[in-house]
């Protein structure tokens, strides 16, 4: 049988199945990279007022990190399937999907970077003259970020593993090609869009950790000044100005 003519093989790998199907596995691709990045987006905006609500009074933060872990523990069959009578078979089912699972984590992380900003710089910037609003934004977000991107990079690794599930109402992106495919014992489609999935996952762990870099060039320079110096340690008054330039 000719090379060729992997796709009545039926094989695994497959060039020609990349060329004729190339505009279906583009819009699945495309539609993968949606769902996730406006999930992981909706998710932040979220779990960023839940994480000050949960450092400011502790009962609540209780009940805001138990809800979270509850719902992430939900499966996603179950999610969907709880979602679909208000929304419908539509691309809103899937995201309100994703976003929920990502809230546990997100929040945790956003939680525990905040709490991690050192209480001596907090003082050091009131005594400045900082604000509430000008200390969030300019001290603690800032030198809460390393916390926050890690907390954002592995719920976006997550959200482009749980988008695949969508399929089962339609919006599942890369997830209709593997699914359609496991029914029809399309092998190569199978593949493909599985190596894709995973292609996304790690391009966007490594996109996000240089946008990390990029907001925290404090991270960068202290790590030198350990190398250099084991000793010595950032004071606060190094530590705010970062915080403060960013």
């Amino acid at each position: 049988m000719a090379s060729g003519d992997c796709l009545t093989r039926n094989s695994w790998v497959c060039g020609k199945y990349l060329d004729e199907y190339s505009e279906e596995i583009t819009t699945a691709l495309r539609e993968h990279v949606y769902l996730t990045a406006v999930s992981v987006l909706i998710g932040l905006l979220v779990a960023f007022p839940m994480a000050l609500a949960a450092r400011r009074w502790r009962p609540a933060g209780s009940v805001l990190l138990g809800s979270t872990t509850i719902l992430y523990t939900i499966p996603s069959l179950a999610m969907f399937a709880i979602l679909q009578p208000f929304t419908g078979l539509t691309e809103t089912t899937v995201i309100i999907g994703l976003v929920l699972y990502s809230l546990t984590i997100l929040v945790r992380n956003m939680l525990a970077g905040l709490q991690s900003v050192p209480p001596d710089v907090v003082e050091a910037a009131r005594g400045m003259g900082y604000g509430s609003g000008r200390l969030l934004f300019q001290v603690e977000l800032p030198l809460a970020l390393p916390a926050i991107m890690a907390g954002v990079r592995v719920a976006t690794v997550s959200t482009v593993a749980l988008t695949t599930v969508g399929a089962i109402v339609g919006s599942g992106g890369l997830g209709n090609l593997i699914y359609s495919g496991i029914d029809t014992l399309f092998k190569a489609q199978v593949l493909t869009a599985s190596v894709l999935c995973v292609a996304l996952a790690i391009t966007a762990d490594l996109l996000l950790l240089g946008v990390q870099r990029l907001l925290t060039p404090w991270e960068r320079a202290s790590g030198r000044m350990r190398r250099r110096s084991p000793v010595t340690a950032p004071t606060a008054e190094v530590e705010l100005e970062a915080g403060a330039a960013a």
